[in-house]
């Protein structure tokens, strides 16, 4: 069962700026990527639903979550059908991001009462995400479907839409400057955040202090 509210989560993930995306078949080194984005400051993290047992490995790294790391809020993402929406749901996960908009996704976590991102294209897509209670839609591959100029486009007539842009979003300040001043609410990030030199060479602190800069800049952007 879920610890935090669909409302929390989203507080959250719009406090903090930005959703890690990260996968890892070693647990060990899963718990100690999440333990240097906690240290770094991050407080929403999607763990991403890739290849076989990676419900399982979720369920270890949740629990390891919710024993060590207090108020870090764990999700699980790449979930493209209902079935796999429970089973994360079952194991704990706060909320669920899809790359696609599936309606009985939508259904099964309002049951539940889990915050649900769709992945969107287009702004009828969007809508429709909206009318099934999505509080956040994910505009994916975002630098694909049109980049900041898209979430500007979108914010026009729809300035009630909270936006995560995944997929062409890096740590650099002017890349997260144009999404920013676009309007997006949150960013999501994967490669770009976790280097895979980093990762092979088990770099934490390195990861720490990235994730720490990275939070401090958003910080610069948003108070600005």
């Amino acid at each position: 069962m879920a610890k935090y509210t669909r409302i929390e989560v989203f507080q959250k993930m719009q406090e903090t700026g930005v959703v890690p995306v990260f996968y890892h078949a070693d647990i060990e080194v899963a718990k100690k990527v999440l333990k240097a984005c906690y240290d770094g400051g991050i407080r929403t993290f999607e763990w991403v639903n890739r290849g076989d047992f990676a419900h399982e490995i979720f369920s270890e790294l949740n629990k390891y979550a919710l024993k060590e790391l207090p108020g870090m809020i764990l999700g699980a993402g790449s979930v493209v059908e209902e079935g796999t929406a429970s089973i994360y749901i079952q194991a704990g996960a706060n909320f669920i991001v899809s790359p696609l908009l599936n309606e009985n996704m939508a259904r099964i976590c309002n049951r539940r009462k889990v915050m649900w991102a769709p992945g969107c294209g287009s702004v009828s897509e969007i809508g429709k995400a909206e009318e099934l209670g999505a509080e956040l839609v994910k505009i994916f591959p975002a630098s694909e479907v049109g980049g900041p100029s898209f979430v500007k486009g979108v914010k026009g007539p729809c300035p009630w839409t909270n936006i995560m842009p995944t997929g062409g979003v890096d740590t650099s300040k002017e890349n997260l400057q144009q999404w920013f001043d676009a309007g997006v609410t949150c960013v999501g990030m994967g490669s770009k955040l976790f280097p895979k030199e980093i990762i092979e060479k088990g770099d934490f602190a390195a990861l720490t202090a990235k994730v720490t800069q990275l939070i401090n800049t958003i910080k610069e952007i948003k108070t600005a």
